[in-house]
């Protein structure tokens, strides 16, 4: 029998383990020394809230699943329908093909075919690559248009320390500014975060913290857009180029499957534009016909 989520590729480096599903290039499991640091989740389960999706040609939202293009109103796929939302892209479940693999790396390939709202054709890839302390993961896009296209890539991980409940984690995000959002979670606006209860950059213990906000102004410390750390020390930190990775998104449900129960996770989602993008235009990546384009993020651990 296949798995729902596709072929499976697991990824090794001394102490260093990651499986990664076929549908949607997702990202399973990311471990260290046996300390799992992204939430798993086993091959016959759709990634629970999207956990470890590539989230491509848009992550996040787009008001109404409308967006306008050279005058023409456009209207995507309700993924999202109880918000009326079109919701983090459109490979989340498509698979993907084996581009290149090794014992410590792979990269995978999907088209964006123009659909019901998107009418451009986009080659794009992703690669995982283990390292020392953590994973780097690369995403690459050609515009295989014969007009200029927009792009923008996100990725949806939910990160973890071994057994440590979410709840007694440290957050620490490096972002200056945060996107306010109505009752469909669609921006209004973009402030700052300074003196209110959403100013992570000194790091705050998480407990009953509930968030579902994307931030701005991203300004990594060495190298780091935001971490969890363990009251032991331990931390495993999101890592962004903030020249091209300037957002990120972070998520807390209480209700993640966890143990054949339902427990506290935290997803903090590197974003190379805001949510709603495609109608705002903020930091949108545009492709001439035939240009590419490539950007990495990664995770890191510290014992």
């Amino acid at each position: 029998m296949r798995a729902v989520t596709g072929e499976q590729y697991t990824l090794e480096r001394g102490g260093v383990r990651a499986t990664i599903a076929g549908v949607g290039a997702t990202l399973r499991e990311l471990s260290i020394d046996g300390t799992d640091l992204t939430e798993p989740f086993g091959p016959d389960v759709r990634p629970p809230f999207s956990n470890g999706a590539v989230l491509v040609p848009w992550p996040n939202r787009v008001k109404d699943g409308i967006w306008v293009h050279d005058g023409e109103e456009l209207q995507l796929d309700l993924t999202e329908p109880h918000r009326h939302n079109a919701l983090h892209g459109l490979l989340r479940d498509r698979p993907y093909e084996v581009v290149d693999r090794s014992a410590e790396a792979i990269t995978l390939a999907a088209t964006v075919f123009p659909t019901r709202g998107w009418p451009f054709l986009l080659d794009t890839t992703v690669r995982y690559e283990l390292v020392d302390d953590g994973l780097r993961v690369t995403h690459g896009v050609t515009n295989a248009s014969e007009a200029r296209a927009p792009y923008a890539v996100g990725t949806h991980p939910f990160f973890t320390i071994g057994g440590v409940p979410t709840e007694d984690l440290v957050l620490t995000v490096h972002a200056s500014t945060r996107f306010e959002t109505d009752d469909r979670l669609n921006p209004t606006g973009e402030v700052p975060v300074e003196g209110t209860d959403y100013d992570f950059r000194s790091g705050r213990l998480l407990g009953g913290t509930f968030l579902d906000d994307a931030f701005g102004g991203v300004s990594s410390v060495d190298g780091a857009s935001a971490s969890l750390q363990a009251a032991d020390g331990r931390r495993v930190s999101l890592l962004q180029d903030d020249t091209v990775w300037p957002y990120v998104q972070v998520f807390t449900t209480p209700i993640f499957p966890k143990g054949g129960g339902k427990g506290t996770a935290i997803a903090i989602e590197p974003m190379t534009a805001p949510p709603n993008a495609l109608n705002s235009g903020q930091s949108l990546i545009w492709l001439d016909a035939g240009e590419s384009w490539h950007g990495s993020w990664g995770v890191r651990y510290s014992a």
